[in-house]
């Protein structure tokens, strides 16, 4: 990601920020509440691209004596947080919807049209720019989806600045912020689960446990499995740990790190691994499943 992903950011912050100004005037000047709409998801794209750049440059700072898995997590924080944002602006819309249907506003739907086409140009251009790099980056998804949600948000107005135009129905104007609220809330619950998960170190999202337990667990000199547990640094990066009962017999050179490390790298792509591995009994005789909890009822030895 890196680079390529760090440059992306700084040129669709750059176009974002330009088009906010014009489309504040915009809603300002032509008295739209769709533009309105518009010109907040831009605000909070300028936001979270400026929030994803310095992740992105944060994240690249080496692990030091505090901090010894380094600042990769910093981008999920700036996930969380770009969620976050966006469904304050989606509530916030929704409220000033439900004004202007109790009290209709005229709206200049030639001025909202030239906006909105100038903005789904800027929009079109920003979306490119961030696509490759949503795809391995949970940070840079998250300012992808909302310069995405921009995207179709010029789109409606667009059409609703046409409506407006041939028929003098301002409550369109009114109907497309609502629209565009609901579009963004149930994308935003999705990237802000996402963000929560790798909080919360759970399973990362793709990977089955059950099927990397069964994989170890078939691995040559394996007798059995404890203490699994599998989450994520960061977006695409996964790590494990282990302890691994092993046989007996094998010797210590032996004892099946290397060949389960590279067993998980190749089947599930998990790169850091750390194993454990040890002889029957080494805890009293008590293992533990993956949750912690102590299997069988046995004490703790």
């Amino acid at each position: 990601m890196g680079n390529a992903s760090s440059a992306a950011l700084a040129k669709a912050l750059g176009l974002t920020a330009a088009f906010l100004l014009a489309e504040v005037a915009g809603a300002y000047v032509f008295n739209s509440l769709a533009l309105l709409s518009d010109a907040a998801h831009m605000l909070t794209d300028a936001l979270a691209l400026a929030v994803a750049l310095v992740a992105i440059r944060v994240g690249r700072r080496p692990a030091d004596r505090r901090r010894t898995w380094g600042y990769h997590r910093f981008e999920i924080l700036a996930a969380a947080f770009n969620a976050s944002l966006l469904f304050l602006v989606a509530l916030y819309i929704l409220y000033e919807a439900y004004q202007r249907f109790r009290e209709p506003a005229e709206v200049g739907s030639l001025g909202m049209l030239a906006v909105a086409a100038f903005g789904l140009l800027v929009n079109w251009i920003a979306m490119r720019l961030l696509a490759g790099g949503s795809e391995i980056s949970l940070n840079v998804k998250g300012a992808y989806l909302e310069v995405w949600s921009d995207f179709l948000g010029s789109v409606a107005v667009i059409v609703g600045a046409l409506v407006i135009w041939a028929t003098g129905w301002t409550w369109v104007d009114p109907v497309l912020g609502v629209g565009i609220a609901f579009w963004v809330l149930p994308r935003t619950w999705t990237l802000l689960s996402e963000a929560v998960d790798v909080l919360l170190e759970s399973v990362p999202r793709g990977i089955d446990i059950d099927a990397v337990e069964e994989a170890m667990r078939a691995t040559a000199g394996v007798r059995d499995i404890h203490d699994l547990h599998i989450w994520a640094l960061t977006s695409g990066k996964v790590a494990l740990s282990t302890h691994v009962v092993v046989e007996a017999a094998l010797s210590r050179e032996d004892r099946l790190e290397d060949v389960l490390g590279a067993m998980l790298t190749e089947k599930f792509g998990i790169t850091h691994v750390t194993v454990q591995a040890e002889l029957a009994g080494a805890h009293g005789g008590v293992t533990e499943d993956r949750w912690g909890e102590p299997e069988g009822g046995h004490a703790r030895g």
